[in-house]
């Protein structure tokens, strides 16, 4: 069971957990391997951060990789990992087929963070006013390399139950090669509960997350022009302080002092933060996944008033942290409810905690990962043999992709 491993994460960025709940989901994972003292090492070919992790500090090694380069099968060859993680379907798109050439005998395992596929067609729908429904996912082409990547590898990691279930009843994906990983956190703790600050001791609203990342813009405009008029309206002296990474101009131009809407821009500590706040608002029009600033919200005794996208998944049958609702009436109305009572403010945050406790309880979560990992890992050969739609998904793709990506590195050469 404790074979020595070997793992090379690829990544789309480089993780950034403080800038994003994926960032943040990356790291839980190198926790659990490191756990077990496996070998880390984390390559990606995009441009460095100033706000990732200081790999030297976690005893990971840093690899700088070039998409469509045939130096990265000299590379793979040499490393030789028992497991590759593709933190993405795009970079398994980009990678797997020369993990499956170079080091057959690695498991291949992609964490989707969330089905992009499904946040996509929800967006789409959004946009063309209309109600999301399944068959939308048939309509894109994404869905369809999403779901030959989830094929083409051994082991695909999913973070919602909503998806899980939709990969299996929808798209008659073999549970075989899906598991169930949701973030993985540390329980918390009565003492922790009773070093919170009071209900008296915080102030004013807050929402937090990455700009770039599409549903929370739009949650942000929601915000601005439906729902804190609203509420401000209600609470004269409140104020709504707007979180995030990678503010551009247009987020910025929002920032509005007289109407308590102040955008804050990149949050030192989103813990902090959300300490200090009375309530966290996040009405989410459209996304998929686990949304990472509930979880802030939750691990900081912090209520929340969310939609049923951002409650989605989030809270097995238990009671939600606050409220969930999809009108904006309603949404304003439980925000001014739990900003004004003790009561109510204090037994959403008690479900909060929870929440957290049950659902997200690290340590049995990431001992039914590792047990799928070496299940998978001892009978390889047969589990791939079983999975044929992914083998024949692999051959189609080494057949197509590799001559693609041989003519983008030739063309990308340099002329003499």
């Amino acid at each position: 069971m404790n074979t020595p491993q070997h793992i090379l994460m690829i990544g789309t960025v480089w993780p950034e957990p403080n800038s994003s709940a994926a960032g943040s989901r990356t790291m839980q994972l190198i926790e659990q391997f490191q756990k077990l003292n496996w070998k880390i090492t984390f390559a990606c070919a995009a441009a460095d951060s100033n706000f990732s992790i200081d790999f030297h500090k976690y005893g990971i090694e840093k690899i700088t990789i070039e998409l469509n380069n045939s130096s990265f099968d000299d590379f793979i060859k040499k490393l030789q990992p028992n497991i590759v993680l593709f933190d993405r379907f795009m970079i398994e798109e980009q990678f797997g087929w020369r993990v499956a050439e170079n080091c057959p005998n690695a498991l291949r395992v992609l964490d989707t963070i969330d089905l992009h596929s499904l946040r996509l067609s929800r967006q789409q729908a959004f946009k063309e006013k209309r109600t999301f429904v399944n068959d939308d996912l048939l309509n894109i082409d994404v869905t369809k390399r999403e779901i030959a990547s989830i094929y083409r590898c051994d082991m695909t990691l999913m973070i919602s139950t909503y998806e899980m279930d939709l990969l299996q009843r929808f798209f008659k994906i073999d549970a075989d090669i899906l598991h169930y990983t949701p973030f993985l956190l540390n329980p918390i703790q009565e003492k922790e509960i009773l070093s919170w600050p009071l209900f008296e001791d915080r102030k004013h609203f807050v929402t937090i997350g990455n700009f770039l990342h599409e549903p929370n813009w739009n949650a942000v405009l929601f915000l601005k022009e439906e729902i804190w008029p609203l509420i401000r309206k209600e609470l004269p002296d409140a104020e709504l302080h707007v979180y995030g990474a990678y503010p551009s101009p247009k987020v910025t131009q929002l920032h509005q002092p007289k109407e308590g809407f102040l955008i804050k821009g990149r949050a030192d500590s989103a813990q902090e933060v959300m300490l200090n706040a009375k309530v966290c608002l996040a009405p989410l029009r459209f996304g998929a996944g686990l949304k990472g600033k509930l979880i802030d919200a939750m691990e900081c005794g912090t209520p929340s008033v969310t939609t049923s996208i951002g409650a989605e998944a989030m809270h097995g049958n238990l009671d939600w942290a606050g409220a969930v609702s999809d009108d904006v009436k309603e949404f304003v109305k439980a925000a001014i409810q739990l900003y004004s009572n003790n009561s109510i403010w204090l037994k959403a945050q008690q479900q909060g905690a929870k929440i957290i406790n049950q659902v997200f309880e690290k340590d049995s979560q990431a001992k039914l990962l590792i047990q799928k990992i070496y299940s998978i890992q001892n009978n390889l050969a047969l589990h791939r043999q079983k999975n044929f739609l992914g083998s024949m998904l692999m051959h189609h793709t080494i057949s197509g992709t590799k001559y693609m990506s041989r003519w983008i590195e030739e063309k990308n050469k340099k002329p003499l």
